[in-house]
């Protein structure tokens, strides 16, 4: 068996920096990134140099290294001009600012400054631009000795915080917080009278002949506010039987004759607590139809996080996605609806039950729901998200929200937020809140659109691989985000063993997973296209209208009273794909946006909705009488026939895998061009562009740049599986790379392997590439391994030479699966670096497999090693998991471990042929 670390005998990875030093062999492979790459933009750069030369790097490495981070950092703030200059620019060194960030999730919270600086030390080698700090449940039971669980909001709780806020600003790191601990806001500080309201419906069956029936009890923040009574099934009484009852005096309700049935209306509260919540941070969740409510919030937590900071304000303050289940109920609701609808809810009230069909009093119960959902959207927007984006801005700060969910706040409530957010990106052709925040973003002219990713990325624990985070990601990337926020980086220290403390279901980016080795070249791909999607303006074709108002007219009460939630079944399943099938790209639009910036795409597409806004039917007319294209569905036509034969498609490939969103540039255009299907494609692209414009492929792997193919006036595109590039076309040509030729196989160099193990150095034999999981002795082995051998090389002028490890595997869609995954096989299992002749050529870890080692080939013998890692899941499968019996009685269950059954070794190692070959 291999030889491995004294703390765990199944756990061969690379020790932590900066705590323990590296293997020295292997620094050169790691320090890829910062001698040849130029820009990995961290700032610090003496401290850098200091941490590089300790670990192994010499002296000359790091001088090099700092003298990139200053480069990158000055030539990123002199160019500021929209044009193909900052785009070259920006592929070479991508600014700081476009870094992916990190939700890092505080245990308990149990930290200390020595991990806080290890960690966030870490995260910036790792390329990761920052945190958003989300202190959550514990995960163990206080010892005095070691670990200990500090209560949320106390002292030593903010002078941990104070001591990351000052680090994180010396590492030119940026510093987000949540205003509370878990979700939705709330907490101890909140009384039953300001937790989250619900209208309660107690529907009472009332015997035959009875006369009278006791009045159900009123509990403690709850309040009666009309009774009615009903004849016919009691499930779903007649909407012209029910009568309305006064209000009774005696514990008896008096009950007129052959009432089947009786509708007490109270106004309650949902009961739901802050799910997840930090020691001490338990309590109610807050009304967020309460302006009240909010501001002792963020007196209490708010004003006391904020102390923490002093002069160093976080750059935002976070509010996660609203799931303040069955909220729909406010004390002043009725008051409320009385003055912005102009009648009386009270008389109405049963219209808000699920079961009630037809009208009362000559008024459509549907109509009554939709000016109840109204009501509450616009009591969200104006005693929520405004309050905290005005006291965001009088402390210095940006308001950054998941402004989706329940309470039914609107596409165009992300108005009233300085940076909107969504989630659940790998949904790219069907309804997304990712694309709800980014077509809120365009049409509000916000430049930053983040998204929170990998929410649920390839469960179990530690499954995820950095293939299935670009999958996911290039799937958001498509929609318009452009800042990603990974869920996420677990904090855990040395005590916590191997592979460390985890969220309950969620992926893990930190450097306990053995293929954090790849994760600077992993962030660097991000960094980049989240950088070139800021550039410019975007340019989607078609704006579709969100049937807003059919949302608000379901609502019912005990319902989800959610206008994004409601949105993929007012769709449909088959008009976001014609859309995108058609070959344009689209934001979704709403009433407040085209009455506040108009309709600023080529053309608009209505679905077959019941219910639009007079005033926004009379902008869309007149929006038409000035040449816009208007496709009404409700009309029947065929929306792809209609849609192509008066806009010409701007990206047409044919192929539903192939994705793409537009920037227009001042002196070009940028398409993003992802494959988000398993297998490859080869195709061509109708492209909307005069023909004097010159097309080029730009990688955003490795800034090369390609001269594009183009048959009959259209772009070949040619994509691996997973595989995305960078489609530029301009008046101007530059010198590019010519395209690439059929690859033509040089040497075979898959046998007469020897392989290192871990940091240990124990060596063994591999004639025969195979699994590590073929053998006892690594069955459960998590952890690196040095592949090397020789190979000879006769050079031939101008031959571009790879080093290639074969094609994935595609893999059928599991039945039941958490989250999204990407579907193929890699013969690299999971993540390698490549080097020739003792330099580094670069890392494997996403189709296509392979890296060009042209320029480190020497005539006659040469010597290839390849450092491998694979996933932390392998020694958590043979390791007994944690017992939470005892934490579970002392803090409640908080949480529940998702797919532990699932944990199982896996393949690892080099698994596919690999091959000198040129093309």
């Amino acid at each position: 068996m291999p030889a491995t670390s004294t703390n765990n005998p199944r756990w061969g990875r690379l020790q932590r920096t900066p705590r323990r030093a590296e293997p020295l062999e292997l620094w050169p492979a790691l320090l890829l990134w910062g001698k040849l790459q130029l820009a990995r933009s961290f700032s610090s750069a003496g401290t850098t140099r200091k941490l590089l030369c300790r670990n192994g790097g010499s002296d000359e490495l790091a001088r090099n290294f700092s003298y990139a981070v200053v480069l990158a950092a000055a030539l990123s703030i002199t160019l500021c001009a929209q044009t193909l200059n900052q785009a070259h620019t920006t592929l070479a060194i991508p600014p700081p600012d476009a870094r992916i960030m990190m939700r890092w999730w505080w245990f308990g919270p149990t930290v200390t400054n020595a991990e806080l600086e290890a960690e966030l030390r870490m995260m910036q080698y790792m390329g990761i631009g920052g945190v958003e700090i989300q202190p959550v449940y514990p995960l163990v039971l206080d010892d005095p000795k070691t670990l200990v669980n500090l209560r949320y909001l106390s002292d030593d709780y903010l002078a941990r915080l104070k001591f990351t806020s000052a680090k994180a600003r010396e590492l030119n790191l940026r510093m987000d917080i949540t205003l509370g601990s878990g979700w939705p806001f709330g907490g101890p500080h909140i009384p039953v009278t300001e937790a989250a309201g619900r209208l309660r419906l107690d529907r009472v069956p009332i015997p035959a002949n009875a006369k009278s029936i006791p009045v159900p009890d009123i509990g403690a923040g709850e309040k009666l506010l009309a009774i009615f009574a009903a004849k016919g099934d009691p499930k779903r009484p007649k909407a012209d039987s029910i009568s309305k009852l006064e209000p009774p005096k005696t514990p008896r309700l008096q009950v007129p004759p052959d009432a089947t049935v009786a509708l007490l209306f109270i106004a309650s509260r949902t009961g739901q607590q802050v799910k997840r919540p930090a020691n001490g941070a338990e309590g109610f969740v807050l009304d967020h139809y309460s302006r009240s409510a909010i501001e002792h919030h963020l007196k209490v937590v708010g004003d006391r996080l904020l102390t923490a900071f002093g002069d160093n304000p976080p750059y935002s303050v976070f509010s996660d996605s609203l799931e303040v289940y069955n909220s729909d109920w406010t004390d002043d609701l009725l008051t409320e609806f009385k003055a912005r609808r102009g009648y009386d809810l009270t008389d109405f009230l049963p219209a808000l039950d699920g079961g009630l069909d037809g009208e009362l009093k000559g008024k459509p119960n549907a109509d009554v729901r939709h000016d109840w959902g109204l009501t509450l959207s616009e009591l969200c927007d104006e005693r929520y998200l405004k309050p905290i984006n005005e006291w965001a801005h009088k402390n210095n700060t940006k308001f950054r929200s998941q402004t989706y969910g329940i309470p039914p706040v609107t596409l165009s409530s992300n108005a009233l937020v300085d940076l909107p957010e969504g989630e659940h990106g790998p949904f790219w052709r069907t309804f997304s809140v990712a694309r709800w925040a980014a077509s809120a973003s365009h049409l509000y002219s916000r430049p930053v659109t983040s998204s929170e990713t990998w929410t649920w990325l390839h469960s179990p624990v530690f499954r995820a691989t950095p293939l299935d985070m670009k999958a996911e990601a290039d799937r958001h990337f498509l929609q318009g985000i452009n800042q990603l926020v990974g869920h996420g980086w677990p904090y855990s220290p040395p005590e916590a063993g191997e592979p460390g403390w985890r969220f309950y279901a969620a992926a893990v980016f930190n450097n306990h997973n053995p293929w954090w080795q790849v994760m600077p070249d992993v962030s660097r791909y991000l960094q980049r296209v989240s950088a070139l999607l800021r550039l410019g303006k975007p340019a989607n074709d078609v704006a579709l209208y969100l049937p807003t108002h059919d949302a608000f007219a379901g609502f019912t009460a005990g319902s989800r009273t959610s206008v994004d939630q409601a949105m993929e079944a007012l769709l449909g399943p088959t008009l976001i794909p014609q859309i995108l099938d058609a070959g344009y790209n689209f934001d979704f639009i709403d009433d407040a946006a085209i009455a506040s910036v108009g309709i600023p795409h080529p053309a608009l597409v209505i679905p077959n909705l019941k219910r639009m806004p007079e005033a926004t039917q009379k902008l869309i007319d007149g929006y038409k009488a000035k040449g816009g294209i208007v496709v009404d569905l409700r009309t029947g036509i065929d929306l792809t026939k209609e849609l192509t034969a008066k806009l010409q498609p701007g990206f047409a490939t044919g192929v539903p895998d192939v994705g793409f969103i537009h920037r227009k540039l001042d002196d070009g255009d940028l398409f993003f061009v992802a494959n988000t299907g398993n297998k490859p494609v080869h195709t061509a692209a109708a492209v909307r562009l005069p023909k004097d414009l010159q097309p080029e492929w730009w990688s955003p792997d490795t800034g090369r740049r390609t001269t594009a193919v183009v048959q009959k006036g259209n772009l070949i595109v040619d994509l691996a599986p997973y595989e995305s590039r960078i489609a530029v076309y301009s008046r101007s040509s530059s010198k590019t790379d010519p395209p690439p030729t059929e690859p033509q196989t040089l040497s075979d160099l898959s046998v007469g392997w020897k392989i290192t193990w871990g940091d240990n150095r124990e060596t063994t034999q591999m004639d025969r590439l195979h699994s590590w999981t073929d053998d006892e002795s690594t069955l459960y082995y998590s952890g690196n391994a040095a592949y090397e051998r020789g190979f000879r090389y006769d050079a031939k002028p101008g031959q571009r030479v790879y080093l290639s490890f074969g094609e994935g595997t595609p893999v059928e869609a599991p039945r039941r699966a958490q989250g999204f995954q990407a579907l193929l096989d890699s013969p690299v299992r999971e993540t390698a670096i490549v080097m020739v002749n003792g330099k580094p050529a670069g890392t494997v870890w996403h189709p296509p497999y392979e890296v060009e080692i042209t320029t480190l080939l020497q005539p006659g013998t040469n010597q290839l090693r390849i450092f491998v890692a694979n996933l932390a899941v392998n020694a958590m499968a043979g390791q007994k998991q944690p017992d939470y019996k005892l934490l579970n009685l002392r803090y409640a269950e908080r949480f529940t471990p998702q797919d532990m059954d699932k944990i199982q070794p896996l393949p690892s190692g080099l698994l596919g042929k690999v091959t000198l070959v040129s093309h």
